[in-house]
């Protein structure tokens, strides 16, 4: 079964940088059966809310919140999605998710999670 190993994340003054990856690890056959990639991050008491997504052929999408801030890319021949997040500030503060979509199984595979914490 596909397993996603994220990191990258920590504490990081407003305005810094950090870049998450997640790593795929299975079957030849289950990682490329893998199109969509993206991530998703959760603060204590919200919504969960898609933060990017990328393709297989490298279609992107962004939440508005992070335009211009935040670049998705993703290596297939190393099976990972990376996450460049720039010219962070505190509300960006939250658990971010990792997740890969298999479409001919109709199936999500998600992260354990990674903290990123903003300061002041």
């Amino acid at each position: 079964q596909v397993q996603l190993v994220e990191s990258g994340g920590g504490l990081v003054q407003a305005g810094g940088s950090l870049r998450l990856s997640c790593a795929a690890s299975g079957t030849t056959f289950e990682i490329l059966s893998i199109n969509v990639m993206g991530w998703y991050r959760q603060a204590p008491g919200k919504q969960r809310e898609l933060v990017a997504s990328i393709t297989r052929g490298d279609t992107t999408n962004y939440a508005d919140a992070v335009k211009d801030r935040f670049t998705i890319s993703r290596d297939n021949a190393k099976n990972t999605v990376y996450l460049q997040m720039n010219s962070l500030k505190p509300e960006d503060t939250a658990v971010y998710y990792c997740y890969a979509d298999r479409p001919v199984r109709s199936f999500r595979y998600w992260g354990q999670g990674t903290q990123v914490t903003v300061s002041s």
